[in-house]
């Protein structure tokens, strides 16, 4: 999700303090996940001291779901402004982090780490439209290629792998529609105000798959 403020700021690369804000959300969101997926800390199975064996057993799928969902996200939104003259960052939020980690501890995920800090003097509203694009169309690709290993292993035993492609099919279209609602500062509300064609034309197909995964429907 990127913030965009028109004033002129010169091209910079990435920077130190970016790397670090990026891996700590990553590190955060990769926590969040696991709960999530493990019940959370009020889950029956906490109760008889599975749940630190449920949350290790998924944070290497929840590690590799964030970073092809969140961080290739971001960082699409990163060299699509950068293309277009812009200069663009990765920052946390604090207080968000805090509540990611402590909603997803109690079963629930409230996803605030951070967005994509943008600066230019001099975005269309199509440029911004596109660059506000680049994150959640990087989710659906990233989905349709697990879709289609999904697919390829689907007569597998491997259950692990099975697991796998299915959480980051599942975060990859969940962070995809939920990025393009049309609320502000979201990228659907800057989509939206480019061509709603285009947003209704992401939009629908998304929702339609998302419902498909919620009832299991086959690819």
């Amino acid at each position: 999700m990127p913030h965009t403020q028109q004033i002129y700021v010169s091209h910079s690369p990435t920077s130190a303090r970016e790397i670090i804000d990026i891996l700590l959300a990553y590190f955060v969101l990769t926590c969040a996940f696991a709960f999530i997926f493990s019940g959370g800390v009020l889950s029956r199975q906490s109760v008889h001291q599975s749940l630190l064996n449920s949350f290790l057993t998924i944070l290497p799928i929840a590690a590799l779901a964030v970073a092809l969902s969140f961080i290739l996200h971001e960082l699409m939104h990163k060299f699509v402004a950068q293309h277009y003259g812009a200069w663009a960052e990765f920052r946390t939020w604090p207080a968000g982090l805090m509540i990611t980690i402590i909603s997803s501890m109690l079963g629930f995920l409230i996803g605030l780490p951070g967005a994509t800090y943008i600066a230019s003097n001099h975005f269309t509203k199509r440029e911004n439209g596109i660059v506000s694009l680049a994150g959640p169309a990087t989710n659906l690709v990233v989905f349709f290629i697990f879709a289609a290993l999904n697919l390829a292993f689907s007569s597998s035993s491997a259950t692990y792998l099975s697991l796998a492609i299915g959480v980051v099919m599942f975060i990859s279209l969940w962070l995809g529609f939920f990025n393009m609602l049309p609320i502000f500062p979201l990228d659907g509300s800057k989509v939206l105000a480019w061509d709603w064609r285009i947003y209704l034309g992401v939009m629908i197909p998304t929702i339609v798959l998302l419902a498909g995964l919620f009832l299991g429907a086959p690819l």
